[in-house]
């Protein structure tokens, strides 16, 4: 049995404002772990047939929210993976009551003003339209922070390379799963 082995026993999924990496952290932890890796909001966008910004803009955040569940529970059923929930997935008390029962959940935390240069950059991220991304993401901080803390585990990220933030989120597993250190 390898050193992985037992990060590889369940699903990985991956909380945290938007901007903090839970989808290029994700699929390079994926990658290191031998998991496959899922990104939550493109597996929505794909049962939608629809991008977010257009199911939030035809739809609503609610039934963004609800199929955001579904999709969620889906692959919660499926083998162990690393999975790159959206920002407000952890939110939803059924969505982070399905990631409590079938994975272990890791809260990727950042200082705001890092994510706020980050996601500064990008204009598709519908919670963003026409507002300053640090007001957002401090207002989101104040809602977030307290649910994200119910993650098993917190992985501070700051402004490092990817592979130290790996090396960190693979640190922190193998401490809270109990798996033998290298």
């Amino acid at each position: 049995m390898d050193r992985y082995e037992p990060l590889r026993q369940r699903t990985i999924a991956l909380v945290g404002l938007m901007g903090v990496g839970k989808s290029s952290v994700g699929r390079r932890l994926a990658s290191a772990l031998g998991l496959p890796f899922r990104d939550a909001d493109a597996e929505v966008e794909a049962a939608a047939g629809r991008t977010i910004p257009d199911i939030f803009a035809q739809l609503g955040e609610p039934a963004f929210r609800d199929g955001e569940r579904r999709v969620i529970q889906r692959l919660l059923e499926g083998p162990a993976h690393v999975l790159a929930t959206g920002g407000g997935a952890f939110m939803n008390p059924e969505t982070r009551a399905l990631i409590k029962a079938k994975a272990v959940s890791v809260w990727l935390k950042a200082d705001l003003e890092v994510l706020a240069r980050r996601i500064g950059r990008k204009d598709s991220r519908p919670l963003l339209s026409g507002r300053d991304p640090m007001d957002v993401l401090a207002e989101q901080a104040a809602v977030r922070y307290p649910v994200y803390a119910e993650a098993d585990v917190v992985v501070e990220t700051g402004d490092t390379a990817h592979h130290i933030a790996v090396g960190e989120l693979i640190r922190a597993l193998t401490i809270y799963l109990g798996a033998p250190a290298e």
